[in-house]
């Protein structure tokens, strides 16, 4: 896990979410349980379990209500993230082989279903209606925008509405649920549990705009994966779409984006053509305008520390490299 400085308040029960949810996916099956610590020592930043935290820290930090919470959702990330893995076909993820790589798709597939059922277990223990009712609909949205982004595989017709659409179901609703689940257990006023489920969702929509852009833009070493996955899999991104309109050179463009099978020419050109069609400053553009939204949320919210905290980290999201 990658510790960030913007985490100071909480990094110390950050490291008890990281303890906790080794102990808790142990199992006696062999292929299960490495295959599940895998993908917990792959890393990441846990930046769903740091909102609900931070979240948390506005009403009294009520920790123990709070780690559950964040366990679940960290749960249920590293479920989709297994999953998306084998449909993308993806051998590397944060610099380290997939588990896909390691053992294939059928352990892939049983490895997620039984993070989902832990993280189903966990909720059943925080026996709060309205937080399992915000996450089964949270789980359900996102597997329709999996479904979705498969259906427009190659689509080179999409618009932004139909995008937005689909990063707001992909990633915004569980940062957002993150944010919002972290107030409601802590007994927020309903004004700000909603406040801070608007700030969830306006950064995350910020977090894949900038997860779009660094697949064209990043260093493979610092991204922990191949670049140009996106063109590879015929996924329309913001960049992608926003060049299609403004490259001088379209109808090629297009010709390479609707290739079922691209070769690694293919992908360099692509890029070339996205990059000198301005598509990433304008990407960034927008991603500027979420920022600016998310932090208007959190004019609702009590004047501490940790109001500071996060507009840091929308500032991070922006800013990041990996």
């Amino acid at each position: 896990m990658k510790q960030l400085w913007l985490f100071n308040q909480i990094n110390s029960d950050l490291q008890r979410v990281e303890k906790e949810l080794h102990a808790y996916i142990k199992t006696d099956f062999p292929i299960l349980d490495q295959s599940a610590v895998q993908l917990l020592e792959a890393g990441g930043k846990r930046l769903r379990p740091a909102f609900t935290l931070l979240a948390g820290k506005f009403y009294g930090y009520p920790i123990d209500r709070l780690l559950p919470v964040a366990m679940a959702l960290e749960l249920i990330h590293m479920a989709t993230l297994v999953h998306d893995d084998v449909v993308d076909a993806s051998m590397t993820r944060r610099g380290r082989p997939t588990v896909k790589a390691k053992w294939g798709n059928v352990v892939s597939i049983a490895t997620g279903d039984y993070l989902l059922a832990k993280a189903l277990e966990l909720l059943a223990q925080i026996n709060h209606p309205e937080v399992s009712k915000i996450l089964a609909e949270v789980s359900v949205e996102m597997s329709q925008g999996e479904i979705q982004q498969i259906k427009a595989s190659n689509d080179v017709n999409q618009n932004l509405k139909q995008y937005y659409y689909r990063i707001k179901r992909k990633t915004a609703m569980l940062i957002s649920a993150s944010c919002k689940l972290g107030a409601l257990v802590s007994a927020a006023p309903r004004r700000e549990v909603w406040a801070l489920g608007a700030y969830g969702h306006a950064l995350g929509m910020a977090f894949q705009i900038v997860d779009d852009v660094l697949d064209v833009t990043a260093e493979a070493s610092e991204l922990g994966k191949p670049v140009g996955g996106d063109i590879r899999q015929g996924i329309m991104t913001l960049p992608l779409i926003l060049a299609l309109h403004q490259s001088g050179e379209r109808e090629r463009l297009h010709e390479l984006l609707v290739k079922p099978e691209k070769d690694e020419d293919d992908v360099r050109e692509a890029i070339k053509m996205i990059k000198d069609s301005g598509a990433i400053a304008d990407s960034m553009h927008y991603v500027d305008l979420y920022i600016s939204k998310a932090n208007s949320y959190l004019q609702e919210l009590p004047n501490v520390p940790t109001r500071k905290a996060l507009v840091d980290l929308a500032y991070f999201v922006k800013e990041r490299k990996f």
